[in-house]
């Protein structure tokens, strides 16, 4: 018989709810849930930009994969070069660092992350790859491997130059990446001060670009960005218990409104949708009953997380639901397809997750498999 099992009926008595477009006040933007890839909002997602500051989310990943495999440490030292120096000066974002000085990956790291300062990431470029052409290759390459189709990066800090280009999309997966892989070095994001006091001077203490950090929100990063042809752009990201939402957006006439409207875009998507996690990989376990089988009961589990975002409105529809053909019938090999989760909402499906034997089941030997059968047919006992 086909055995349909409900297992999920997520309904909450709404009110009614308010889902008119955010219209944010930039050129371009996205809004994307972190779990699901689930985009709620975009505005002209794929027009081309100039990242700008942006671009230092990439050149951060580029030595955190460095860290993460063992080939670079935060304590290795660079020495700042005169290319890198030069970018030290009035009219650029600054970590002040001093011509020949040996400066550490982890204050390299700070002075990009925190005072987004140019000088620092060429400092870095060159101490990873000889030179900051080298290292944009390596950037390149990075950016192709996650998926960002729509982006070129020339330079290391995103300073002035027509042919370093990308789109809000792009960097809402480079910012996805980031969070996802190196969440530990991710912390730096929110510290919202860096103090340097190898700057020939004074110490300088600079507070983090980022305007939404310091509001208490939930937000923990990411990068803050502007040039003159682009104007303001700021990729964010808020987290509330355990859902997470990413922003990105760019063309923002003001500094006021980068910071109202990418807080306005986080807010509306957490106030109108909800994602709920259907399936983690190895750890969602379901329980089917079995015929003939040493246990009455077999594990089954899924091999994807899944995750499904869904506005508020329409969450009484939803249904997951457990289906397969039982009871299971001994013997079954561990990771063999048993059943499967079928997804719907009003009434159309939306996905079926696979689901596959967590163990073995033996079948009980040939006397007792006898009795259990005379038992169901005399008593239909299974």
């Amino acid at each position: 018989m086909n055995k349909i099992i409900l297992i999920f009926f997520l309904y909450l008595n709404l009110i009614s709810y308010s889902f008119a477009n955010p219209n944010i006040n930039a050129r371009t933007g996205i809004l994307v849930d972190y779990h699901s890839d689930e985009i709620l909002y975009e505005l002209d997602a794929d027009a081309q930009i100039y990242p700008a500051s942006m671009t230092k989310i990439m050149t951060s990943i580029i030595a955190f994969d460095l860290l993460k495999k063992n080939k670079l440490s935060l304590d290795d030292l660079f020495v700042v070069s005169e290319n890198a120096w030069r970018l030290s000066q009035s009219g650029y974002s600054s970590m002040f660092i001093m011509i020949n000085d040996e400066v550490s990956v982890e204050d390299l790291l700070k002075g990009i992350i925190i005072a987004s300062g140019n000088d620092a990431c060429v400092a870095l470029a060159e101490g990873i790859a000889g030179s900051e052409e080298n290292f944009a290759e390596m950037m390149n390459e990075k950016a192709s491997e996650i998926g960002m189709m729509s982006t070129n990066f020339t330079n290391s800090s995103g300073i002035n130059d027509p042919d370093n280009i990308s789109t809000v999309r792009d960097i809402a997966i480079m910012s996805k990446y980031l969070i996802s892989n190196y969440p530990s070095f991710y912390e730096i994001f929110k510290e919202k001060t860096f103090t340097w006091d190898r700057t020939g001077g004074d110490p300088i203490k600079q507070g983090n670009r980022n305007p939404l950090l310091y509001k208490k929100v939930g937000v923990d990063g990411v990068k803050t960005g502007y040039l003159a042809v682009e104007k303001y752009s700021l990729a964010s990201s808020m987290k509330k218990n355990d859902r997470r939402l990413i922003a990105v957006a760019s063309g923002f006439q003001t500094k006021n409104l980068r910071s109202s409207e990418s807080l306005k875009l986080l807010n509306w998507g957490f106030r109108n949708t909800n994602t709920f996690e259907i399936t983690k990989k190895d750890n969602s376990i379901f329980e089917l009953e079995t015929w003939l089988g040493k246990k009455s009961k077999i594990k089954a589990v899924s091999k994807e997380d899944y995750y499904l975002t869904i506005n508020k409105k329409d969450i009484r529809n939803l249904n997951v639901i457990l289906n397969y053909q039982g009871p299971i019938v001994a013997p079954v090999q561990k990771g063999e397809k048993v059943a499967s989760l079928v997804i719907t909402n009003k009434g159309q499906k939306i996905k079926t997750v696979p689901l596959y034997a967590a163990e073995d089941l033996k079948k009980v030997n040939f006397f007792k498999s006898l009795i259990t059968s005379i038992n169901y047919l005399i008593w239909g006992d299974v």
